[in-house]
Protein backbone atom coordinates (compact mmCIF):
# COMPACT_ATOMS: atom_id res chain seq x y z
CA UNK A 1 0.00 0.00 0.00
CA UNK A 2 0.91 3.82 -0.50
CA UNK A 3 2.94 5.49 2.41
CA UNK A 4 1.70 8.73 2.83
CA UNK A 5 3.71 11.40 4.95
CA UNK A 6 1.57 14.07 7.03
CA UNK A 7 3.36 17.23 7.40
CA UNK A 8 1.39 18.78 10.35
CA UNK A 9 3.14 22.51 12.32
CA UNK A 10 -0.06 22.04 14.58
CA UNK A 11 -0.47 18.88 17.17
CA UNK A 12 -3.75 19.14 17.24
CA UNK A 13 -4.15 18.12 13.24
CA UNK A 14 -2.50 14.97 14.12
CA UNK A 15 -5.59 13.36 15.30
CA UNK A 16 -8.33 14.88 12.75
CA UNK A 17 -6.58 13.25 9.96
CA UNK A 18 -5.59 10.43 11.36
CA UNK A 19 -8.94 9.68 12.05
CA UNK A 20 -10.42 10.57 8.87
CA UNK A 21 -8.04 8.54 7.48
CA UNK A 22 -8.84 5.36 9.89
CA UNK A 23 -12.53 6.28 7.91
CA UNK A 24 -12.11 6.44 4.43
CA UNK A 25 -8.34 4.83 3.98
CA UNK A 26 -7.14 2.21 6.73
CA UNK A 27 -4.99 0.83 3.96
CA UNK A 28 -2.64 3.55 3.88
CA UNK A 29 0.98 3.10 5.53
CA UNK A 30 0.97 6.29 7.29
CA UNK A 31 4.09 8.91 8.72
CA UNK A 32 3.91 11.66 11.01
CA UNK A 33 6.08 14.32 10.78
CA UNK A 34 5.24 17.18 13.52
CA UNK A 35 7.65 20.15 13.72
CA UNK A 36 4.95 22.67 15.77
CA UNK A 37 7.67 25.22 16.28
CA UNK A 38 6.88 26.37 12.09
CA UNK A 39 3.31 28.10 13.37
CA UNK A 40 4.65 29.57 16.01
CA UNK A 41 7.78 31.35 13.75
CA UNK A 42 5.24 32.14 11.46
CA UNK A 43 3.36 33.90 13.85
CA UNK A 44 6.26 36.12 14.24
CA UNK A 45 7.69 36.38 11.30
CA UNK A 46 6.51 35.35 7.17
CA UNK A 47 6.74 32.89 4.25
CA UNK A 48 10.77 33.80 3.65
CA UNK A 49 13.22 32.21 2.48
CA UNK A 50 14.44 30.06 5.49
CA UNK A 51 11.15 28.84 6.00
CA UNK A 52 10.65 27.84 2.19
CA UNK A 53 13.57 25.74 3.18
CA UNK A 54 12.11 24.34 6.15
CA UNK A 55 9.69 22.74 4.13
CA UNK A 56 11.89 21.13 1.65
CA UNK A 57 14.46 19.48 4.33
CA UNK A 58 10.95 18.26 5.51
CA UNK A 59 9.79 16.78 2.53
CA UNK A 60 12.77 15.50 1.16
CA UNK A 61 13.14 13.08 4.25
CA UNK A 62 10.01 11.92 4.03
CA UNK A 63 10.78 10.75 0.20
CA UNK A 64 13.77 9.66 1.84
CA UNK A 65 11.56 7.40 3.45
CA UNK A 66 9.61 5.98 1.22
CA UNK A 67 6.65 8.44 0.82
CA UNK A 68 4.18 7.82 -2.38
CA UNK A 69 2.86 11.33 -1.34
CA UNK A 70 2.68 14.11 1.27
CA UNK A 71 -0.19 16.01 2.39
CA UNK A 72 0.40 19.00 4.63
CA UNK A 73 -1.95 19.96 7.34
CA UNK A 74 -1.51 23.33 8.51
CA UNK A 75 -3.11 25.90 5.58
CA UNK A 76 -0.62 29.03 6.47
CA UNK A 77 2.17 27.67 4.39
CA UNK A 78 0.63 27.92 0.76
CA UNK A 79 3.76 28.88 -1.53
CA UNK A 80 6.13 27.05 0.79
CA UNK A 81 3.80 23.82 -0.02
CA UNK A 82 3.87 25.05 -4.12
CA UNK A 83 7.43 25.08 -3.80
CA UNK A 84 7.50 21.39 -2.83
CA UNK A 85 5.11 20.48 -5.23
CA UNK A 86 7.00 21.77 -7.68
CA UNK A 87 10.08 19.95 -6.42
CA UNK A 88 8.62 16.62 -6.18
CA UNK A 89 6.18 16.62 -9.49
CA UNK A 90 6.34 13.02 -9.38
CA UNK A 91 4.03 12.41 -6.89
CA UNK A 92 1.21 14.00 -5.26
CA UNK A 93 1.89 16.51 -2.56
CA UNK A 94 -1.38 18.37 -1.43
CA UNK A 95 -2.32 21.30 0.45
CA UNK A 96 -4.95 20.77 3.36
CA UNK A 97 -7.66 22.74 1.76
CA UNK A 98 -7.33 21.87 -1.98
CA UNK A 99 -10.43 19.39 -2.02
CA UNK A 100 -12.31 21.14 0.42
CA UNK A 101 -11.84 24.44 -1.80
CA UNK A 102 -12.80 22.72 -5.01
CA UNK A 103 -15.99 21.69 -3.24
CA UNK A 104 -17.00 25.26 -2.09
CA UNK A 105 -16.22 26.76 -5.55
CA UNK A 106 -18.78 24.67 -6.52
CA UNK A 107 -21.07 24.95 -4.22
CA UNK A 108 -20.76 29.11 -5.04
CA UNK A 109 -22.22 31.71 -3.30
CA UNK A 110 -21.12 33.56 -0.40
CA UNK A 111 -18.42 31.28 1.57
CA UNK A 112 -17.43 32.49 5.15
CA UNK A 113 -13.56 30.94 6.09
CA UNK A 114 -13.40 29.81 9.75
CA UNK A 115 -9.65 29.81 10.98
CA UNK A 116 -8.52 29.96 14.54
CA UNK A 117 -5.03 30.61 13.54
CA UNK A 118 -4.72 34.27 12.33
CA UNK A 119 -2.03 33.88 9.36
CA UNK A 120 -4.59 31.13 7.74
CA UNK A 121 -6.70 33.70 6.94
CA UNK A 122 -4.29 36.01 5.55
CA UNK A 123 -3.02 33.10 3.12
CA UNK A 124 -5.69 31.21 2.34
CA UNK A 125 -8.78 33.12 0.33
CA UNK A 126 -5.99 33.78 -2.31
CA UNK A 127 -6.65 29.73 -2.98
CA UNK A 128 -10.17 30.32 -3.95
CA UNK A 129 -10.92 30.89 -7.32
CA UNK A 130 -11.29 35.21 -8.12
CA UNK A 131 -14.98 34.26 -9.22
CA UNK A 132 -15.56 33.40 -5.58
CA UNK A 133 -16.81 35.55 -2.85
CA UNK A 134 -15.27 34.57 0.64
CA UNK A 135 -15.62 36.29 3.90
CA UNK A 136 -13.62 35.59 7.27
CA UNK A 137 -13.87 35.51 10.23
CA UNK A 138 -10.75 34.50 13.21
CA UNK A 139 -11.82 31.96 16.23
CA UNK A 140 -10.05 34.53 18.50
CA UNK A 141 -9.02 32.42 21.31
CA UNK A 142 -9.90 29.24 20.21
CA UNK A 143 -6.38 27.65 19.35
CA UNK A 144 -5.18 29.19 22.58
CA UNK A 145 -8.68 27.08 24.21
CA UNK A 146 -7.25 24.03 22.76
CA UNK A 147 -3.92 23.97 23.64
CA UNK A 148 -4.79 24.67 26.92
CA UNK A 149 -6.93 21.47 26.89
CA UNK A 150 -10.40 22.62 26.62
CA UNK A 151 -11.76 21.03 23.85
CA UNK A 152 -15.05 22.47 24.58
CA UNK A 153 -14.11 26.33 24.58
CA UNK A 154 -12.31 25.71 21.04
CA UNK A 155 -15.30 24.41 19.60
CA UNK A 156 -17.98 26.93 21.45
CA UNK A 157 -15.73 29.95 20.08
CA UNK A 158 -15.30 28.49 16.16
CA UNK A 159 -19.39 27.92 16.59
CA UNK A 160 -19.52 31.86 17.19
CA UNK A 161 -17.01 33.14 14.75
CA UNK A 162 -19.29 30.59 12.22
CA UNK A 163 -22.54 32.48 13.11
CA UNK A 164 -21.14 35.99 12.62
CA UNK A 165 -20.35 35.03 9.25
CA UNK A 166 -23.87 34.03 8.57
CA UNK A 167 -25.17 37.10 10.65
CA UNK A 168 -23.30 38.67 7.23
CA UNK A 169 -25.11 36.62 4.93
CA UNK A 170 -22.37 33.41 4.37
CA UNK A 171 -24.28 30.84 2.30
CA UNK A 172 -21.27 28.07 3.31
CA UNK A 173 -19.00 28.05 6.00
CA UNK A 174 -15.55 26.39 5.23
CA UNK A 175 -13.41 25.55 8.54
CA UNK A 176 -9.55 26.12 7.75
CA UNK A 177 -7.55 24.43 9.65
CA UNK A 178 -7.48 20.34 10.11
CA UNK A 179 -7.79 21.37 13.92
CA UNK A 180 -11.02 22.42 13.50
CA UNK A 181 -12.72 19.74 12.43
CA UNK A 182 -13.13 18.34 15.54
CA UNK A 183 -15.64 21.42 16.20
CA UNK A 184 -18.19 20.58 12.92
CA UNK A 185 -20.66 19.12 14.99
CA UNK A 186 -21.11 22.17 17.09
CA UNK A 187 -20.53 24.61 14.33
CA UNK A 188 -23.07 23.32 12.68
CA UNK A 189 -25.87 23.26 15.61
CA UNK A 190 -25.37 26.78 15.54
CA UNK A 191 -25.84 27.49 11.70
CA UNK A 192 -28.44 27.01 9.14
CA UNK A 193 -25.92 26.79 6.02
CA UNK A 194 -23.78 23.47 4.80
CA UNK A 195 -20.65 23.26 6.83
CA UNK A 196 -17.77 21.87 5.41
CA UNK A 197 -14.08 20.72 6.80
CA UNK A 198 -10.92 19.87 5.04
CA UNK A 199 -9.55 16.10 6.71
CA UNK A 200 -12.33 14.21 4.97
CA UNK A 201 -11.87 15.76 1.52
CA UNK A 202 -8.32 15.73 1.72
CA UNK A 203 -7.86 11.82 2.23
CA UNK A 204 -10.53 11.38 -0.59
CA UNK A 205 -8.06 13.18 -3.01
CA UNK A 206 -5.01 11.96 -2.20
CA UNK A 207 -6.53 8.59 -2.53
CA UNK A 208 -7.90 9.36 -5.97
CA UNK A 209 -4.52 9.91 -7.11
CA UNK A 210 -2.63 7.08 -5.90
CA UNK A 211 -3.12 3.58 -6.64
CA UNK A 212 -5.21 1.68 -3.42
Amino acid sequence: MPRIALIHALAHSVAPINQAFARHWPQAGLMNLLDDSLSSDLAKGSLDARMHQRFQTLADYAVDCGADGILFTCSAFGSCIDAVADRHASMPVLKPNEAMVAAAARQGGRIGLVASFAPTLASMPAEFPSTVSVDVELADGALAALENGDGARHDALAAEAAQRLCERGCDLIALAQFSLARAADTVRGGVSVPVLTTVDSAVELLRSRLPS
